[in-house]
Order: structure tokens, then C-alpha cells, then sequence
């Protein structure tokens, strides 16, 4: 598999009560090329990583409807676009959308250490996909145990291509994921609910960052 099989097997996933960011547009949000724009922006990273090389990979649940969703890009939203784009020395990545740009608070978070940590990071999804509630699509659920194991063979082979020097899990529900999938990983506190703190100190540990993280002033953003 090279990095296209892997883009149009990612593109030609299809779950109910799923939204696929490569292959679908959102008919409230999305500009009318919006999937073949997100599908871009993840060939670009993708191209990035297995050409240069990455330190780690970050791996969450799934993808949220403020970020991934929108973005094509796990963890990210359309305000950290650049920053993406920047830690891989790539071409800018595109909006896919239209209206005022959207933020999320965990990808605030989770970009502010990473760029404190100035390495080639991947960030990737247990389950590449917008899982929704049904007559909802712009909400967020736990995927299932069948969607995840369905694409297992996606996550396998971006660890052996990308061969990363850690693997970090996102949170208790991606572990748990990862672990079901027999995949190990470092797992560190989601950043949301309460886990602000946590996560910071766990990705400064596992990094040897200096302990003041949590003084940064970009992390009190009040996002909703």
C-alpha cells in the first residue's frame, strides 16, 4: 500500500450515523469541493511524514465535528491550519469551509504543546471518521467496537510506515480503543474536561519539556 491506496481506502469507508470528511460534504458548512480540499490536506501531511520522517504519533478517538470534520486533519482545527502545516515544512493546507472559522478547545490545547515541542508529530484517529447521533450530524459519539476494528488495517500500516519513536494514546477512550485493537501506546489525560492540567504535564514529562506549560496564556482560551 502507498500513500494513495491509503487515501482512497480512508475515502471509501462508509458507516451509518458517520460523516467521511474525504468523500462526503456537509451540506451547512462545507464549500462545494470540500472533500477532495481535506483529502488534499491529509495527502500533503502524509506525503510530509513518510518522506522526511516523524518523531511520534498521537493517536485520539475519533474525529469531532469542530475539527477533523472540517479540517480533514485529526486534532486540528481550521485555526491551527498553518501550524500543521509548519511542523511538517509542507504547503499551506486549505479551508474547506465557509463562514467565520471555527476553533476547538482541545486542538487549542494539544497544538500549543506541540509546538512547544517542535518535532514532526502525526495525529491520527482510532476511528478515521465523524462519528455522529443519528438525525444529527453535527455531534459527536463513541464509535463502536465494529467501526474501529474495520479500519484497523488503516492505523497498522501507518505505524509501520511512519515507524514512530512513541506512540501516544489521547485520552482513556483511545487506549482502551488502541488496546482492543492490540496496539500499545503511552497514554496521557484528555485535555478536555477537567484534563487540561493533566495532559500538559503528561506530554511535558514524556518529552522533557520545562514544567511552566501550564502558565502558557493560550491555554485559558475560553472556546465554545
Amino acid at each position: 500500500m502507498n500513500v494513495n491506496d491509503f487515501l482512497d481506502d480512508l475515502s471509501g469507508l462508509s458507516f451509518p450515523h458517520a460523516f467521511n470528511p474525504y468523500s462526503e460534504k456537509c451540506a451547512v458548512h462545507d464549500v462545494d469541493d470540500a472533500p477532495a480540499i481535506r483529502r488534499k490536506n491529509l495527502e500533503a501531511i502524509l506525503l510530509a511524514a513518510t518522506m522526511n520522517g516523524i518523531d511520534s504519533l498521537w493517536i485520539g478517538r475519533d474525529l469531532g465535528y469542530r475539527g477533523g470534520r472540517r479540517t480533514g486533519l485529526p486534532l486540528t482545527d481550521e485555526a491551527h491550519l498553518s501550524s500543521h502545516a509548519a511542523i511538517f515544512g509542507c504547503t499551506s493546507l486549505s479551508r474547506a469551509t465557509k463562514g467565520p472559522m471555527v476553533a476547538e478547545r482541545t486542538a487549542t490545547i494539544i497544538w500549543s504543546m506541540l509546538e512547544s515541542i517542535g518535532r514532526p508529530v502525526f495525529l491520527w484517529n482510532v476511528f478515521p471518521l465523524h462519528p455522529h447521533e443519528e438525525g444529527d450530524p453535527l455531534s459527536n459519539r463513541c464509535h463502536t467496537r465494529a467501526e474501529r476494528q474495520a479500519c484497523r488495517s488503516l492505523l497498522v500500516w501507518l505505524l509501520r510506515t511512519l515507524n514512530p519513536r512513541h506512540v501516544v494514546a489521547i485520552g482513556k477512550d483511545a487506549q482502551k480503543a488502541l488496546a482492543d485493537l492490540d496496539i500499545a501506546a503511552v497514554g496521557v489525560r484528555h485535555p478536555s474536561y477537567g484534563g487540561q492540567a493533566e495532559f500538559i504535564t503528561g506530554i511535558a514529562t514524556l518529552y522533557k519539556l520545562p514544567k511552566d506549560r501550564s502558565n502558557n496564556p493560550q491555554l485559558s482560551l475560553s472556546l465554545t
